[in-house]
């Protein structure tokens, strides 16, 4: 009984359900605790950038071979691209094949204001992708900064005050995690209350569709790539369910990633690896965006009737393969990557987009969950390909109660 009321596991769990109940029996209270969601995650987000330079930099001044950070990087690059495309196969075949599309009235759902997503797509550049995204920024810093780090003769002076630092950050973030509960109980609140489970009524196929689609990804696609060095998903997914289910309550991935890295560390991946493909793979590894992208071009084509020839379904793919990677970068995030989509292929109406602004908002939590999903086995598996994981302490940290023991001296 004590192990259950000092797991914070069971707290977010019980914040998550409260939140719901809320947001069904009264949406007016429900709605007004958005700002515990959201400041939340925004305080998160303080320790993303710091605990990215500290892992990176200090990972790369201890290696003693700098070619083997390129060596990852393009590893990473290639590891990405392989799986977001499959990722978008993947959604347009279940798409094509199960018709969410077909039968939905569009004069019973009530659209919205799309003008901001469609303005956004218009504005989109590359440029200014890598301007505003602070993540890739500080990725690129670090890394030069670990470089030149680790070629200094009084590196030591620098590097045991940025273990020091590190070591408090670190601490730092396990308190706010403690508040955990009191964000996933907000996000979840405001999520109801808002929309309300109504709204999925009309659109209810899409989004089981959605949500089946992404969980034979990660169980069966995901789970073959850790299979492949004897890693069971089941069990990685029981490592960083408090993780999963923080994405959950709160609908973004930003909220765990600290932490993500931190448990990553702990179950064996080296930390340059962590340090390089989790901030990376924020940008470039989406694959619960690149599944939802394809999937409602592919739900909107069958709306409105439009028969894609397989030119233009391969069409899709090649544009797809190339927005979505600035998914993370762009305010209104997926709605601007498939405003820009639909505006590039010209055969799908861009104000079919309004259709889909109901139920997006329970759509985000299984994209962001299959996101973190998604970053967390490619650091496994980059690290395992780069002779970097330490197996023992994969062993220890999957072990529930030497887990559970640590999560209670951490806190």
């Amino acid at each position: 009984m004590k192990k259950i009321v000092t797991n914070l596991t069971t707290w977010v769990l019980i914040a998550i359900v409260s939140g719901a109940l809320l947001g069904h029996f009264n949406p007016t209270t429900a709605v007004a605790m958005q700002p515990l969601g959201k400041y939340f995650i925004e305080l998160v987000k303080l320790f993303i950038n710091p605990i990215i330079f500290l892992t990176i930099s200090l990972g790369i001044s201890g290696m003693n071979d700098l070619k083997k950070v390129g060596r990852v990087g393009g590893k990473a690059i290639l590891y990405f691209e392989i799986v977001t495309t499959l990722a978008l196969i993947i959604g347009i075949i279940v798409a094509h094949y199960i018709q969410p599309g077909n039968g939905v009235n569009t004069t019973n759902i009530s659209g919205g204001d799309i003008s901001k997503f469609t303005e956004g797509a218009k504005k989109f550049s590359w440029i200014k992708f890598f301007q505003d995204n602070a993540t890739i920024q500080v990725l690129i810093f670090s890394i030069v900064f670990g470089i030149i780090l680790s070629k200094l003769k009084q590196s030591e002076k620098i590097i045991k005050p940025l273990k020091f630092i590190s070591t408090y950050i670190f601490k730092a973030l396990h308190f706010v995690m403690l508040f955990a509960p009191i964000g996933a109980f907000g996000g979840m609140a405001f999520t109801i209350g808002k929309y309300g489970i109504a709204t999925l009524i009309p659109l209810g196929k899409l989004m089981i569709t959605v949500y089946i689609t992404m969980a034979v990804f990660v169980f069966i696609i995901l789970g073959l790539i850790l299979k492949y060095y004897q890693i069971s998903i089941f069990k990685f997914l029981n490592y960083i369910k408090e993780e999963l289910l923080i994405v959950l309550g709160t609908s973004s991935s930003e909220a765990a990633l600290p932490s993500l890295m931190e448990k990553l560390e702990k179950m064996g991946c080296a930390k340059p690896v962590v340090g390089l493909v989790v901030p990376a793979g924020y940008s470039f590894n989406l694959d619960g965006t690149t599944i939802y992208l394809s999937m409602a071009v592919i739900f909107l084509s069958q709306v409105f009737q439009v028969n894609l020839t397989l030119s233009e379904m391969l069409t899709i793919v090649g544009v797809l393969m190339i927005t979505s990677k600035g998914a993370a970068g762009v305010t209104g995030s997926g709605f601007v990557v498939l405003a820009s989509t639909l505006t590039a292929i010209k055969v799908i109406p861009v104000e079919g987009l309004a259709l889909l602004l109901g139920v997006d908002r329970f759509m985000s939590e299984a994209r962001a969950i299959t996101n973190f999903i998604g970053n967390g086995v490619a650091t496994v598996f980059l690290s395992n390909q780069e002779k970097a994981f330490d197996r023992k302490k994969m062993e220890i940290a999957f072990s529930k109660e030497v887990y559970e023991y640590n999560m209670k001296e951490e806190i």
